[in-house]
């Protein structure tokens, strides 16, 4: 049976999730989690919610699933201790480096890979296999049949999200709430800029395309496909940032699916909890046309009826579906939307009225027509239902019982709960009885008084003399009893000395600063052939994260992603991609390890930070590592498996035009790749031309072209090469049309 994996971002959304059937819980805690925003845990909220979900059998998981700098390890290392001590299950991680200590110290905390890894093929879950992963999350992109591929071959737990929300990106490739608004998403505190709407436009064409939520993405709903997503080990609901009848609601609904329970108007339940309309995903080849929701970003709800007369009463709505006191509804009008909660609604002679399920009255400032369509956003009842379920057993841990009660010997009891033995023997001798003795019944109803446990009385044998047993006495011997059971089913566990092993020390000799050339088309790589660059990467040499096939090769490859690490390694030069996230000293170590020849930075450092990550890895290995850093260039804010031309049924037309999003702020040109990939650049140029004297013991400084011609990347790569021959300062940077993204800016 898989394991239904349900978020929590506060204690109650916990209680919620698992008094309505969760396997194990994920959530995260002040700090290094993926979901800054949500309430979150302390460790003593951590403590106290890893107590309640042990006594259910119920698994804890802490996401730790963001980038750490050189500064932060000590840190989180430190955190990853008391997690360990307080008994986490396991962690969710995306950093190397992260992933390494826990690996290597606590072996009975499991080490997840996340999906921020963006594994999504068979050779990435190979190779952090290879590393002591203990489950790889795999990326919402991938599909059921390369899931059941995966299973079969890799032979590792594998997990997969089947409800929720989903982001245009892969997972971990995404830089837009990062570059636009210094708010990362691979540091937990993604803005949510693919919420906003753009205009699709074609500039070569000059035509523009109406305004939408072009990049918001349905949410994700398999519930229909359980009997096939359950070959995946862990079943994930997304939810961190959503409230805890949310968390009952689906977890409800995917238990009685799990369970092969029938429940009515299960789907219909799932749209009374917030949803942006639902998709089947890329899990089961959704059509990118139909995966996002252009019409709003935020809790769709459902339809109830539409307005279908403006009277002196107010508005009258003619109801498909009920509507309650304290209902909240939206109404569109004219591309607008109102919403409001229905505080009074009326009969048609006036009347207040507490609900109505065919048509009824309310009165509002705004001005509205004659079918403007009402939908439901949050259903008063349906919420009370749900609060109902939580908290409550979802199951209870049969007691067993063996009671020996003589004249002149100690109240003994033998107890028994799964594997786990506890005997009691009270402080008193029992006499004989003078009036009543106690009974079996007697005895029996007192210790069946469990309701305040997650116990229940299962057999009770009985050795019994004519006794008299107060009832008070039989309470306590219950209580203690149910105490020690419980600390006996709580694992404790001992501080662990961490062995220091010695890394092999792997080092580079530093040389004069290179220029590397990233080509996107045939004339930029034409251009970097004339300049004399002897490294450019284009096509052939390019395997970029979540590329998932990985034909023969020779010379040197820029690898973007696990994957190709591992198809490539012992085999190909290797020079690792942006994509990878590098941060820290630790996680260049591993990759140096693992047969990467260079690391390129991600673009999430800084300039303090570089030189933090550079001195941390001199230290350990008394020596420099090999780093790459991208100086110019139209950053890729998002790397998606979703293309916006399809929304408008332009598949194919992105060889005929060139567009871009545009939105009040700016525009964010499109690639179009073969394979109908899609990259959304930043608007803005990366240009660290006039800082490249101020970054030392950098081995390759890299040109990252996409959008020029063939003559403005010769004048941007002789500029460069000048830059590097003399190093003298200079002031090329456009302020209107250049960035200098977070180089001088500590990213949130």
């Amino acid at each position: 049976m898989s394991e239904l994996l349900a978020p929590a971002g506060n204690f109650e959304a916990l209680v919620a999730a698992i008094s309505n059937g969760a396997d194990a819980i994920y959530l995260g805690m002040n700090r290094f989690g993926a979901r800054a925003y949500a309430s979150n845990f302390d460790l003593d909220e951590l403590k106290k919610a890893i107590h309640y979900a042990h006594l259910r059998d119920v698994k804890i998981y802490v996401t730790m699933n963001t980038i750490v700098f050189d500064s932060e390890l000590q840190e989180l290392y430190n955190m990853i201790d008391e997690l360990y001590l307080a008994t986490v299950d396991g962690l969710i991680i995306q950093d190397l480096a992260v992933f390494d200590y826990v690996v290597k110290n606590y072996p009975m905390m499991e080490a997840h890979c996340s999906t921020q890894m963006g594994i999504d093929d068979l050779e990435g879950t190979l190779l952090l296999k290879s590393l002591g992963a203990k489950r790889v999350v795999l990326s919402r992109e991938v599909e059921i049949e390369k899931i059941k591929e995966i299973k079969q071959k890799a032979k590792i737990p594998l997990e997969v999200f089947v409800h929720g929300a989903l982001c245009v990106s892969y997972s971990g490739n995404c830089l837009m709430s990062g570059l636009i608004g210094y708010r990362s998403g691979n540091r937990g505190r993604c803005v949510g800029s693919c919420r906003k709407p753009y205009e699709l436009v074609d500039i070569k064409n000059n035509q523009t395309y109406p305004k939408s939520y072009l990049l918001s993405m349905k949410d994700l709903n398999t519930l229909d496909y359980i009997r096939e997503v359950s070959i995946a080990d862990s079943l994930k609901i997304e939810g961190r940032m959503k409230e805890p009848a949310y968390v009952a609601n689906v977890v409800k609904a995917y238990r009685n699916a799990l369970d092969d329970k029938q429940e009515k108007d299960v789907q219909k339940n799932l749209l009374k909890t917030f949803h942006r309309t639902f998709t089947k995903g890329y899990i089961f080849h959704e059509d990118k046309k139909n995966i996002t929701n252009g019409e709003k970003p935020n809790n769709y709800g459902y339809y109830i009826g539409k307005i279908i007369k403006k009277s002196k009463i107010g508005y009258q709505i003619k109801l498909e579906e009920s509507l309650n006191q304290g209902d909240i509804i939206r109404i569109d009008h004219n591309g607008q939307e109102i919403n409001l909660t229905a505080v009074r609604i009326y009969d048609k002679d006036q009347n207040f009225i507490q609900s109505s399920n065919s048509t009824c009255f309310i009165q509002i400032k705004e001005n509205l027509s004659v079918g403007d369509s009402v939908f439901k956003t949050k259903d008063s009842q349906f919420y009370k239902e749900m609060e109902k379920t939580y908290p409550r057993e979802f199951k209870r841990f049969s007691l067993n019982i063996v009671v020996i009660a003589y004249v002149g010997t100690p109240l003994i009891i033998h107890a028994q709960c799964e594997d786990h033995h506890i005997s009691y023997e009270s402080d008193f001798v029992l006499e004989k009885a003078v009036k009543q003795p106690t009974t079996a019944e007697t005895f029996t109803k007192q210790f069946n008084r469990l309701t305040d446990t997650v116990y229940e009385l299962g057999t009770i044998d009985f050795s019994l003399d004519e006794v008299f047993i107060p009832a008070t006495k039989i309470n306590d011997a219950r209580r203690t009893i149910i105490e020690a059971l419980n600390t006996e089913r709580l694992t404790q566990r001992s501080a662990i000395f961490k062995k220091r092993t010695q890394e092999k020390s792997i080092s580079f000799p530093l040389s004069t600063p290179q220029l590397s050339v990233f080509a996107n088309t045939k004339e930029q790589y034409e251009a970097a052939m004339a300049c004399g660059i002897p490294t450019i990467y284009y096509q052939d040499n390019v395997v970029r994260r979540n590329h998932t096939s990985y034909p023969k090769k020779e010379g040197m490859i820029l690898v973007g992603g696990y994957g190709g690490i591992y198809a490539y390694q012992g085999k190909n030069e290797l020079v690792s991609d942006f994509s990878l996230n590098v941060v820290n000293a630790k996680t260049v170590h591993i990759l140096h390890s693992l047969g990467v020849h260079r690391v390129t930075l991600s673009h999430e450092i800084n300039k303090t930070e570089i030189q933090d990550l550079i001195q941390s890895y001199y230290l350990a290995n008394q020596g420099y590592p090999n780093l790459e850093m991208i100086v110019y260039g139209r950053a890729d804010l998002l790397f998606t498996r979703y293309c916006p031309l399809k929304k408008f049924d332009l598949c194919g037309k992105c060889k005929e035009g060139i567009y871009e999003l545009k939105d009040e702020y700016g525009s964010f040109p499109i690639l179009s790749h073969k394979d109908c990939t899609t990259t959304i650049l930043n608007g803005k140029i990366l240009n660290l031309i006039d800082d490249l004297e101020t970054i030392p013991n950098i081995q390759m400084f890299r040109i990252q072209l996409t959008t020029e011609n063939q003559e403005q990347s010769i004048g941007i790569i002789e500029k460069f090469k000048e830059k590097l021959k003399t190093m003298k300062r200079t002031s090329y940077f456009n302020t209107q049309t250049d960035t200098r993204g977070h180089f001088n800016k500590e990213i949130m």
